[in-house]
């Protein structure tokens, strides 16, 4: 079936091997591929983007531009979508893919135009507003939506990048006012505020699941959150340590043979090619929970926690300033 399909951050790495798997094996759909910066000739990742597009001259694509760092640009964005989509400008949205994301780990702490932590916002807040306000355009008999989750986010996992692992606070504020960082764990907070937007994310997912499914209008749309495994190539790796750069370059080296061997690390082409699954074949039609790739797996066990979620919905809700009217989703608080 016919739909629109949004993307957010497409000019990603991740991205990049998405939108070619997604226009070679699904264009019957519309994409609406959103990024920061519009202009090819002052981002050149999206100069990359439209020239891999210009592969494919008859598909049925958009350029958008959504700055996930301003939340009134994030609400903008989605009344103009729903807008299209009710005077049938465009089929009705049958995935969200939430793939936007952001850190910052030795250059400390960073901040958005609304004053809330950027990793915080650009990968969980934003995509939070973005989803429930964009409800009530999506195809109610098989829409989805699609976070992302990462290895990062399972707290009892340690990771060899970081000292600390994914924690949301006592004072759930933290998450988009958090206390000056120590000068000894710049890299290693920077680590954990992305490793906990994921378990946000994933969260999320398992929260807005339930949600749906107890909304008779909304049950039949459904939320995956998926691992991509890590992405040694991908260009957020220049915001690593020096050494781990090294190695991250080391094992780009190696995937042509590693990735017969092992789904930790992944090629950008081989991880788009199963987001885009999980985002349009009709195999994962009516799939919920959580994916490594396109392998049922198990989410963190906090990230199931009822109280967790209900405590994380609200704090987000109150954050970016939603109202009842501006979602279709019935049970919202």
């Amino acid at each position: 079936m016919n739909g629109t399909v949004v993307i957010t951050g497409a000019n990603g790495s991740l991205a990049l091997g998405f939108v070619e798997s997604f226009l070679f094996e699904y264009p019957q759909h519309t994409l609406i591929a959103t990024v920061r910066n519009q202009s090819p000739e002052k981002d050149p990742n999206t100069a990359k983007l439209l020239r891999l597009v210009d592969k494919y001259p008859k598909a049925n694509f958009h350029l958008e531009a959504l700055d996930l760092g301003r939340l009134a640009t994030v609400r903008s964005f989605a009344e103009k979508l729903s807008a299209r989509v009710a005077s049938k400008e465009l089929p009705r949205i049958t995935a969200i893919v939430c793939n936007a994301c952001a850190w910052s780990l030795e250059s400390g702490q960073k901040f958005t135009l609304d004053n809330y932590e950027a990793t915080f916002q650009v990968c969980h807040l934003s995509h939070y507003l973005l989803v429930l306000k964009l409800l009530g355009s999506m195809d109610t008999t098989s829409g989805r939506i699609v976070m992302l989750g990462s290895i990062t986010h399972y707290a009892d996992k340690p990771n060899p990048l970081s000292s600390l692992g994914p924690c949301f606070p006592d004072k759930f504020e933290e998450l988009v006012k958090p206390t000056l960082d120590p000068t000894n764990l710049v890299h290693d907070r920077g680590f954990q505020r992305y490793a906990t937007a994921k378990l946000a994310n994933v969260t999320f997912a398992n929260d807005l699941n339930e949600r749906l499914q107890k909304d008779p209008n909304l049950s039949h749309i459904t939320v995956t959150a998926m691992d991509p495994g890590g992405l040694p190539s991908s260009r957020a790796q220049a915001g690593q340590k020096k050494s781990t750069r090294a190695l991250m370059g080391t094992i780009n080296f190696l995937m042509p043979v590693l990735k017969h061997c092992t789904t930790v690390f992944r090629t950008t082409e081989d991880a788009g090619r199963d987001l885009a699954a999980v985002s349009a074949d009709p195999a994962f039609r009516g799939k919920r929970g959580y994916y490594v790739g396109q392998n049922i797996g198990s989410a963190a066990p906090v990230s199931q926690d009822p109280d967790m979620q209900k405590k994380l919905w609200e704090c987000c809700w109150g954050w970016a300033g939603l109202t009842p009217a501006e979602t279709v989703l019935q049970n919202t608080l």
